[in-house]
């Protein structure tokens, strides 16, 4: 789709796919009867059993908290009532935190490899079949995996899409539905990617040198087109894919489009141990160390993964650096991989919990970061040699929304205070298989036990996008039906492919 396409008839043109804000026409009668209920209008004042606070000391739990929204933003935060006649929202029995800050998503990528591929196949032909989807196809695919991440708490998304076709199909979706998002076509895309990577072939790769330098030029001007669009909740990113897929060459040329964006930079880095012997041979030093010889974090970087880290070196030098760790305890898949959480964490580095692709659950990644590293932390923590320290709940919740706040430059986001951004989701902690039946006392514990469906409430810049368990942002059915055919179709492909027969 041309870039010049005007935000207005880019708006229409998703609504015509029937993915527009508002519930036109809920097919449940519970998604109609909350949507009936949600409160209209810019004011409202939300009463939480519990909720983390932003203190000057820092962030603290409080029972019994009011929060006053005006508009776009926090206006007032206090333990007991707020005064006044904005219609009220009660949450007696619920947990309130800032919205979830995912660090690394390729959304569209989702729901076509899930549950296929776990310990037997790659998810390599998923997407590039998805990749190969008309427009309105890929818009479809990626609202389904939009709407889980909604679903789950995720407000915002440092977004990898697999190209730069899936960079803007993020855009139509996420901008009408209200998302906050920094996304970026990953260069070298998946059409061209998989044609020398991860079994290097150098000729290819350094014959694909001048296609990746159109790429990158290509998402500069689509970061500048929608750069601060959609009320600023739109930033774009660069995304370059790995240090073993560039030269110094191409990686200047993102770090110049990065400058000029005034976003960052998002890769996957150190994400085994094939970039780093790829880089070591080539360069003569690992990636991190290659990639700040370069200059690459002299703007704010995220970097996923770092399972092929030197975690001797790295870890000190980027705690030192404008750099955000996003682990991702369910990348590969629902069994995933123990990355190195623990000594991150121990050398002060900026952790963050990040979706990857498989799992679009957030609170279920939230327990998984903290299940997974407390298992790593405990099998190396007592005789390794590098310093580790075992994650905790309250660990990966700030990892969730203060710490990339941070790491993005936002101070206005991941906070729950007055002037910040009215980013808010709640979660029910007090009922069956999750709590109690009462409000427990100590509500970050209970995450242990929940997943994305005891997500009850979801705001982003004040607006509701889902109350009390029903999406807002479009007809939850029709988002699913439409999502589901399109996998549908990539399946049946790979049926006929004998794909998984393999």
């Amino acid at each position: 789709m041309a870039e010049s396409l005007s935000r207005r008839s880019l708006i229409a043109g998703v609504g015509a796919a029937g993915l527009t804000a508002g519930v036109a026409a809920p097919a449940a009668a519970a998604a109609s009867a909350s949507a009936t209920h949600a409160p209209h209008g810019r004011e409202v004042i939300i009463e939480a059993g519990w909720a983390l606070v932003e203190e000057p000391g820092g962030p603290a739990l409080k029972r019994d908290v009011s929060i006053h929204v005006v508009r776009d933003r926090i206006v007032e935060v206090r333990e007991g009532r707020i005064r006044g006649g904005a219609r009220r929202v009660q949450l007696k029995d619920q947990l309130v935190l800032p919205g979830f800050i995912s660090g690394h998503t390729h959304v569209a990528g989702g729901s076509c490899t899930r549950g296929t591929f776990e310990g037997t196949r790659s998810y390599v032909r998923p997407l590039e079949l998805a990749e190969q989807l008309n427009d309105k196809d890929m818009d479809a695919l990626t609202a389904y995996n939009l709407a889980e991440l909604i679903r789950s708490g995720c407000t915002t998304q440092v977004e990898q899409s697999l190209s730069l076709r899936q960079a803007r199909s993020y855009v139509r979706v996420a901008g009408p539905w209200g998302v906050r998002g920094y996304p970026a076509g990953m260069v070298p895309g998946v059409p061209r990617l998989f044609s020398f990577w991860p079994v290097v072939n150098e000729p290819v790769f350094e014959a694909s040198i001048p296609e990746t330098l159109a790429e990158i030029e290509a998402n500069r001007q689509f970061g500048m087109r929608w750069n601060h669009s959609f009320d600023d909740r739109i930033r774009p990113m660069m995304a370059p894919h790995a240090t073993d897929t560039h030269t110094p060459e191409t990686l200047a040329a993102v770090l110049a489009a990065a400058k000029q964006l005034g976003n960052g930079i998002h890769l996957h880095l150190a994400q085994g141990a094939g970039e780093a012997a790829t880089v070591q041979r080539r360069w003569g030093s690992r990636p991190v160390a290659w990639a700040d010889s370069l200059g690459l974090f002299d703007v704010p970087v995220f970097g996923a993964h770092m399972s092929g880290a030197d975690l001797a070196l790295d870890p000190p030098l980027l705690a030192q650096r404008d750099y955000t760790y996003a682990t991702c305890p369910s990348a590969g898949g629902a069994s995933g991989s123990l990355q190195p959480y623990p000594e991150m964490l121990a050398a002060g580095v900026r952790v963050n919990i990040g979706i990857d692709t498989h799992s679009n659950d957030y609170v279920e990644n939230i327990k998984l970061a903290v299940l997974k590293g407390q298992a790593r932390h405990g099998a190396i923590g007592a005789a390794g040699s590098v310093p580790s320290r075992s994650p905790q709940p309250l660990d990966a919740v700030l990892g969730a929304t203060r710490v990339a706040a941070d790491g993005l430059h936002r101070p206005d986001l991941g906070r729950i205070r007055a002037d910040a951004k009215a980013d808010l989701v709640s979660i029910d902690v007090s009922g069956f298989l999750v709590g109690s039946g009462a409000l427990p006392p100590q509500p970050l514990v209970n995450l242990l036990y929940a997943n994305g469906t005891f997500v009850r409430n979801v705001m982003t810049d004040g607006r509701w996008q889902l109350f009390d368990s029903a999406l807002l942002v479009a007809d939850q059915n029709k988002v699913a039906r439409r999502g589901g055919a399109v996998v549908q179709r990539i399946w049946d492909q790979l049926r006929a492919e004998g794909w998984f027969a393999q």
